[in-house]
């Protein structure tokens, strides 16, 4: 029993370094190896309402819409308002498709109320559970200062949103009617 353990494992060490020698770069996906990307592409997440969630290698210059297609689609219940397909990627972003229906909603009967983070006022912003006065105001003051959101995720450039607030509130924002 002994020697046909040493024999699997002597075989496997064979197979792997054949393999190595027909492909030189396979040791680019051990885990634990220090991975480098190119200039031009850069690794991207995309989670929520999407066919196929996980990290993506895409173009410099890339847009949501590119994100959306490599990630197989949206799901039926995605929300087109919670992101523009023209918003410029930036490297190494996880990016999130909200829902349109509640996921608890079987029957998907009631859409989630949601604040358009772009047009309403703070009064309209602190109807969402997370946004208090002084954040709701935080997130008017940072469009007028910024410009419209391009993306949900910039939530978390405004001062006193931080990660675990933007997670509560994403499914409860969009950008555009």
């Amino acid at each position: 029993m002994v020697k046909l353990l040493i024999g699997v494992v002597i075989a496997a060490f064979i197979v792997i370094i054949g393999f190595m020698a027909i492909d030189p770069n396979l040791n680019n996906n051990i885990p634990g190896t220090n991975l480098t990307e190119p200039d031009n592409v850069y690794s991207l997440s995309i989670e929520g309402e999407i066919e196929k969630p996980g990290t993506y290698v895409l173009q410099e210059g890339a847009i949501m819409s590119d994100l959306i297609e490599t990630a197989g689609g949206l799901t039926s219940n995605a929300d087109a308002r919670g992101f523009f397909e023209t918003a410029v990627l930036t490297k190494g972003m996880s990016y999130y498709i909200p829902p349109l229906y509640d996921k608890t909603d079987i029957c998907a009967t009631d859409a989630i109320v949601k604040v358009n983070i772009n047009v309403d006022s703070a009064e309209t912003l602190m109807t969402i559970n997370g946004f208090t006065s002084s954040i709701a105001t935080s997130i008017v003051s940072h469009r007028n200062e910024n410009g419209e959101f391009k993306t949900i995720e910039q939530l978390e450039d405004v001062y006193g949103i931080g990660p675990a607030t933007y997670k509560k509130v994403r499914d409860y924002v969009i950008l555009h009617e």
